[in-house]
């Protein structure tokens, strides 16, 4: 039997061999002002009411959060990042992040840089799939309506049938592409109507593999249910299913929706329980292999460990095509390269567009690594360990 390289979450050199000691540096530097919860959010309101301004803030974005977390403006400025995690084991997927617009224009324009992302993938093989969200081309009222089960004007059901038309259209291009798409999860109001586009695109193009991906974000208590279900009618109907698992995003919208309108909070009571629950969802996927294809989206070294565990425990190969680890840009490098150091099949959500319009998106990234606590003061600290052993490095003499 092949041995297989034992790994460490905590291998400096694998972590950051990808960055160069000015760019480490300046990782430490921004990290460092994340630590300052009340730093950041003073800063995101500057930066939002300059812009709104007319502010030339964009320089100073970039160089900051956006080089932080994001690939580039567009697809080809991505291209030199994609190719350098490339060189490290670790695979890419162009995530267009513009946020904030609702209107059929937007919806259409959205479809078309999905489809040119979709169009990358299937020329590259560092882009193992595509992704995107549905509320970026379908309007998130209208969702909500219909998942509520309110009666429709026959203007707002033609405008969410052509919602419905955007979605199946940017999976049928990805089938006749040969592209894997994930569609990412969102708020629950409406992700119920996502769940049954998703099911219904499942049926339709994962009767070879699991080509269309639904998210399970397991911070809710009836996710691992949901997950189940999923599988049973892949199997009563004789497809693949695609199951991404992430922790989850909108906990404070989800409770305060849930306190407004007076039903039960969705969410689990505590970080433990999601976390029992995701592992269990990693098992339960790892155990029905044969019909699901699975992408595991966390940050959270624990889960990262149980998964990588799990595929040498069934003895499967560590580049089944079947399997992925997945982490976001600029978060969590020490779990990402040391998992694609020892085989693992590792792929790293890669965020562009426009810096004005990523803008939301570089809010919420920021705000969640703000605070010297958990997974992110942890990371900072190997930043700093790093740095120290970089320094402390033998010189060599140059050779003429």
């Amino acid at each position: 039997m092949e041995k297989k390289p034992a790994f460490s979450f905590d291998n400096l050199e694998t972590a950051f061999a990808h960055l160069s000691d000015d760019e480490l540096k300046k990782t430490r530097a921004l990290f460092r002002l994340l630590g300052y919860p009340a730093l950041v959010k003073t800063g995101l309101w500057l930066t939002k009411m300059a812009f709104s301004l007319g502010f030339p803030m964009e320089k100073v974005v970039k160089e900051t959060v956006f080089r932080q977390f994001c690939g580039g403006e567009n697809i080809d400025s991505c291209k030199p990042t994609i190719n350098r995690l490339a060189r490290f084991g670790v695979k890419s997927i162009l995530d267009y992040s513009v946020e904030g617009k609702s209107d059929e224009n937007s919806f259409v324009a959205a479809k078309e840089e999905i489809l040119r992302t979709i169009d990358e993938a299937c020329k590259n093989e560092n882009l193992p799939f595509a992704v995107f969200k549905v509320s970026g081309i379908v309007d998130t009222n209208l969702l909500a309506q219909a998942q509520e089960n309110q009666q429709l004007s026959d203007q707002a059901q033609a405008t969410l049938s052509k919602g419905k038309e955007r979605f199946m259209g940017i999976c049928q291009e990805s089938f006749q592409s040969n592209v894997r798409i994930m569609v990412d999860g969102e708020e629950s109001w409406f992700q119920g109507i996502i769940d049954q586009w998703v099911q219904e695109a499942m049926r339709q193009f994962n009767k070879e593999r699991a080509l269309v991906f639904n998210t399970y974000q397991l911070y809710r208590k009836d996710m691992l249910r949901n997950l189940k279900d999923a599988h049973h009618d892949a199997v009563a109907r004789g497809y693949f299913l695609g199951a991404k698992l992430v922790r989850g995003a909108y906990m404070e919208k989800e409770r305060e929706k849930a306190a407004t309108k007076g039903y039960p909070d969705p969410i689990h009571a505590t970080k433990s329980a999601t976390d029992q629950a995701y592992d269990k969802a990693l098992q339960f996927c790892i155990n029905n292999k044969q019909r699901i294809s699975l992408v595991s989206g966390s940050h959270n070294e624990m889960s990262n460990r149980v998964l990588a565990e799990l595929i040498d425990l069934h003895g499967l190969s560590r580049t089944d095509e079947r399997i992925y680890f997945s982490q976001l840009y600029g978060m969590s490098d020490p779990i990402s390269f040391n998992l694609a150091k020892a085989g693992f099949n590792v792929v790293k959500y890669l965020p562009y567009g426009p810096i004005k319009e990523v803008l939301p998106y570089l809010g919420r990234r920021a705000e969640e690594n703000s605070g010297i606590s958990g997974q992110t003061g942890r990371e900072l600290k190997l930043i700093k360990q790093e740095i120290r052993r970089r320094k402390n490095l033998p010189e060599f003499p140059t050779i003429a």
